[in-house]
């Protein structure tokens, strides 16, 4: 006699009365079991659940992307303040990580906070300088008069 444990013995008894027949996919084969990749569920997940790839990924390579990618981030961003406040943000985690480093171990550099300011300010005077070419090739409106500044009406 074999030993059975409490769940074991639940999912006996629940396939001995039928609950686990007719079940929605009975029959087919489970999706992605054919890939080649081990880790299609994960994969999966992850794209339903709409998590980045980056969140797998190591942090000084998490932390190199973003200072990489910090002319992006910054450039809708409303005032200088708000830039130096996320680049400071960002070179404390750097800083972070290089007082007590995970994972490999490679280099990563702190973010320039003046540089990325600069690089904000160039791309917010272009923006301003393409909206004032563009506003000046519109035609302008017609003024309309209101109707309480309108003389007396003529009959």
């Amino acid at each position: 006699m074999r030993y059975e444990s409490a769940v074991e013995k639940a999912i006996r008894e629940a396939v001995e009365r039928g609950e686990f027949d007719d079940l929605p996919g009975s029959g087919r084969p489970l999706p992605n079991l054919a890939d080649a990749d081990e880790n299609w569920w994960l994969r999966g997940y992850l794209r339903r659940e709409g998590v980045p790839s980056d969140a797998l990924l190591p942090t000084p390579i998490q932390l190199r992307k973003e200072v990489e990618r910090l002319p992006e981030t910054v450039r809708d961003l409303p005032t200088e303040q708000a830039v130096r406040d996320l680049v400071a943000e960002l070179n404390a985690r750097v800083a972070a990580w290089l007082r007590a480093p995970d994972g490999p171990r490679l280099p990563v550099r702190r973010a320039d906070p003046d540089a990325v300011v600069e690089a904000w300010r160039a791309h917010r005077e272009a923006r301003s300088d393409a909206l004032r070419r563009a506003r000046a090739q519109e035609p302008p409106e017609p003024r309309r008069s209101r109707w309480w500044r309108r003389g007396p009406r003529a009959n």
